[in-house]
């Protein structure tokens, strides 16, 4: 029974140390995101821009075909129980709501794990092995700067772009099932979607999505930081970082929709 209790107690202490570190990383790269600019460390803005531009940019058509799907399959489940309460005109309501609140921009974090989060582990991992990463530091150069800081940026600008693109791939593709099933026009299936929408909808999908970002980029570079010497090690990290941002994730998703829930029935 003791053994049990300390290895409880150990996987406790290791999580929270886990996420300590988290916190750390991402403090320090806030910093030289936005602090360092005013002390004269100007951020490394092109390569911001080629971030982005991968992260952002080379995501938009797998996703695009993805959050189409993901909405035809929302509307054919809705309208598979909606039709047994005649409330057929209501499936452009349920997935507008479902998109935008919560598929739209978990949908796109997963994406963006498989894609980005996943190469920013491989990435740090291989200069940490080749020993990069210490010729940075003889140089004197930051390694969380000159590294992460670029990748920072680039996702908490790009992850809502992409989460509004999410949104308005997925209510097409709900579309399609309503104008040829469901008797609507495309505009007034259009309409009745935003209709049913608030501001608040479309809002905290998008906070949301900037904390997804945050915490894919903190788990990435820190396990890529993390890796050990060998080649298989890199393997490891890059598991490890996908595993690991898919449960944050949907943590971050559960806190923030909880949080969201209770301040709206205040």
């Amino acid at each position: 029974m003791m053994e049990f209790v300390t290895q409880v107690g150990e996987t406790i202490t290791n999580c929270l140390a886990y996420v300590g570190a988290l916190a750390s990383l991402t403090c320090r790269a806030s910093y030289y995101a936005f602090v360092g600019p005013f002390r004269g460390k100007h951020p490394r803005w092109l390569s911001a821009v080629s971030q982005a531009t991968e992260v952002g940019v080379r995501a938009l058509p797998i996703l695009s075909l993805i959050t189409f799907f993901i909405g035809l399959i929302l509307a054919l489940q809705s309208a598979y129980e909606l039709r047994k309460l005649g409330a057929l005109s209501y499936v452009a309501s349920a997935v507008a709501i479902s998109i935008t609140r919560e598929l739209g921009p978990l949908i796109t974090a997963i994406l963006v794990i498989g894609r980005s989060g996943s190469a920013f582990a491989a990435e740090i991992g291989t200069m940490r092995v080749t020993e990069e990463i210490d010729a940075l530091e003889t140089m004197a150069i930051e390694p969380v700067d000159f590294l992460m800081t670029p990748k920072f940026l680039a996702m908490i600008v790009m992850m809502p772009c992409l989460t509004m693109w999410a949104n308005t791939m997925g209510l097409l593709g709900g579309s399609v099932f309503g104008v040829a099933q469901a008797d609507f026009t495309w505009v007034r299936y259009m309409r009745s979607s935003l209709d049913a929408l608030f501001l608040r909808d479309i809002v905290t999908g998008l906070i949301k999505s900037v904390m997804f970002g945050i915490t894919i980029t903190a788990v990435g570079c820190h396990e890529g930081f993390s890796t050990g010497a060998g080649a298989e090690e890199i393997g490891r990290s890059t598991t490890q970082a996908v595993v690991i941002s898919i449960f944050l994730v949907i943590a971050v998703d559960l806190v923030f929709t909880a949080l969201f829930f209770f301040a709206g029935n205040r």
